[in-house]
């Protein structure tokens, strides 16, 4: 009992309990389309890779390659830039495993030789399956997707403008008026995507920002790497010439839904300076070396995971 005068202190009241942060790993559920939707993806590069390799002559195409250390550098650097850039913004994202790039290996792989976007679909099912993901797993692919065409519209513009008296004087069959309204097409989706940032973006303005930034690197990297490799295969030609070729090759990129956009810019280059230019030879090699790499390694992805459906679960 407390003494008359004595003062006992009041026990402080209890803190409420802070309330949990909303972004929480999710937690996946194996249905019939978690568990099957992947592995019939990479059956579909597996068919398309088999298929087209079919009807290519490899044998030719060994022939024609440079025996060049310094060629086959670039090209792979090139050919891994943009895996690489996005398994960078993922890991920032989710903590994507190591494994996780060859995964976005084959998401480049089933956009080229299966159809455009396809490769998206492919990761969204293989990182419900394999990685931790916070938030909302489809509209992080999505905002990561959307800043990169975005960035590559702001690109290709920036380099049609360097560009600009050069691609006028191709055989393109146009004129400046025409020009002037293809450009507008390409920055117009942009400008709208930029007005409805608050609407279309799941992710927060500093995740943004950073992704945007990665994308902007991984295609001058792009870019200047495949300026590179022009320049060790075909040392003679002026650096005009590559900065034509690179704005061409952007505004190839920019199409969507089209497979094999190495083949389909080779082609346009043939169509404008003629079959016989030693340009023309050079950007048909490269475009078969990577479409051979494409099917090679999309076979090769594509059947180890086949093998392996349980693996990572």
């Amino acid at each position: 009992m407390t003494e008359p005068g004595s003062s006992a202190a009041a026990p402080a009241p209890a803190l409420p309990a802070l309330p949990a942060l909303p972004l929480t790993p999710i937690a996946v559920h194996q249905g019939i389309v978690a568990r099957w939707l992947t592995p019939a993806l990479s059956a579909a590069i597996l068919v398309a890779a088999l298929w087209q390799l079919r009807h290519l002559d490899v044998r030719g195409v060994i022939a024609m390659l440079p025996r060049s250390p310094r060629f086959w550098l670039v090209f792979a650097a090139g050919y891994l830039a943009m895996p690489a850039s996005e398994w960078v913004i993922y890991r920032q994202l989710w903590a994507l495993p190591a494994r996780g790039f060859l995964a976005l290996l084959r998401k480049r792989i089933s956009n080229e030789i299966v159809a455009g976007y396809s490769g998206e679909l492919y990761f969204y099912a293989w990182a419900r399956r394999h990685a931790t993901l916070i938030g909302t797993p489809f509209g992080a692919i999505k905002d990561v997707s959307i800043l990169s065409a975005v960035v590559a519209n702001g690109c290709t513009l920036a380099l049609a403008a360097v560009s600009w008296r050069a691609l006028l004087a191709l055989n393109l069959g146009t004129d400046a008026k025409v020009m002037l309204v293809s450009a507008a097409s390409i920055a117009l989706p942009s400008l709208v995507t930029l007005a409805l940032r608050k609407r279309l973006f799941t992710l927060p303005g500093t995740a943004l920002r950073r992704i945007a930034l990665i994308h902007l690197l991984r295609i001058a990297a792009t870019t200047t790497l495949a300026a590179m490799l022009w320049a060790v295969t075909l040392p003679a030609a002026p650096l005009a010439w590559w900065l034509v070729l690179a704005a061409l090759r952007m505004l190839v990129s920019r199409l969507p839904l089209l497979p094999n956009k190495d083949i389909v810019f080779a082609g346009l280059v043939a169509f404008t300076i003629g079959q016989a230019s030693q340009v023309t030879e050079m950007l048909t090699m490269i475009a078969a070396l990577w479409l051979v790499t494409h099917l090679l390694l999309g076979a090769i992805l594509a059947a180890v995971e086949l093998a392996q459906p349980e693996a990572g679960r």
